[in-house]
Order: C-alpha cells, then sequence, then structure tokens
C-alpha cells in the first residue's frame, strides 16, 4: 500500500512540472491562436490556426507588416488577428485630405480586408499594451502552412 502510494505521488508530481512548463512555453513563448471572422482574408481565414510568439510583443519588438494578436480595444474580451500598418510617428491616411498620426506607444492596425474589417480605422491608434503575440505561420489547415513573417 505504501508503495502504491509513494507511486502516485511521484506521478501526480510530474504531471504538475509538465503542466508548469506547458503553461510558462503558452503564456510567456508562445502559443497556437484559432482565428475567426473575414477582416485578414485572403491572408486568414476564418478556423485558420496561427503558431504565435509573445517575445516581440513584450520586448515591443514589432514592426509594420507584422501580423498581431491584440485586445480589441472596444472589447478586451476579444481578441483581434490585423496586420500593424503604421508604429509611432507614422502619418496615416484616412481619406483624400486627411491624416492622423499614431502617438507614441500606440500602432495602427488594419485587417487586409478593409472593406470588411473593424480596425483602427474605427476605434483610432491601439495602445502597444495591448498586443499579446506576433504570428508566424499558419499551421491549419495542413494543405496552407505558409510562414506569415516579413
Amino acid at each position: 500500500m505504501r508503495k502504491l502510494f509513494w507511486k502516485t505521488l511521484g506521478s501526480v508530481g510530474f504531471v504538475i512540472q509538465y503542466a508548469c512548463v506547458a503553461h510558462c512555453t503558452f503564456e510567456y513563448l508562445g502559443d497556437f491562436v484559432l482565428c475567426s471572422g473575414p477582416s485578414m482574408e485572403p491572408t486568414i481565414y476564418s478556423d485558420d490556426i496561427l503558431l504565435t510568439e509573445h517575445v516581440s510583443a513584450r520586448l515591443n519588438r514589432i514592426d509594420r507588416g507584422n501580423i498581431v494578436i491584440a485586445k480589441c480595444p472596444s472589447n478586451p474580451k476579444q481578441n483581434i488577428c490585423k496586420r500593424v500598418v503604421g508604429l509611432p510617428g507614422d502619418k496615416i491616411r484616412l481619406g483624400f485630405n486627411n491624416y492622423e498620426i499614431v502617438p507614441r506607444g500606440h500602432v495602427w492596425l488594419e485587417g487586409d480586408n478593409s472593406g470588411n474589417s473593424s480596425d483602427s480605422r474605427n476605434y483610432g491608434p491601439v495602445p502597444q499594451g495591448l498586443i499579446r503575440s506576433r504570428a508566424l505561420c499558419r499551421v491549419w489547415p495542413l494543405k496552407d502552412i505558409k510562414l506569415l513573417t516579413n
């Protein structure tokens, strides 16, 4: 009976160790994201799964052209997948004679499907602190695996 107890305790400890490693990996290094909605078509379709990394966002190393996952400024319970179009100090053209300058600590995010995307054109510049991760590649569906980095 004692041997079974120690063997069970050892197995529980093993599971807890690896659960902690998995948690830290997915929280601080990278994870998988299921995309939904048409805003990034034709680059990313609804139900595509992306491999993302968190290090760039934490170090504020996001560049123009990167695809990022961010908290939605108008609904913090929702994540959005958009392309970085403008960095702090950039001048963004909004119309024929209408410009907006991206303030320090913010980025300008837009979907690739501009006619069907709610993005910075609706809610303005997005604080860099809302960026959660940078997309590296599409891993699902398997027939459409593709790198998404510049």
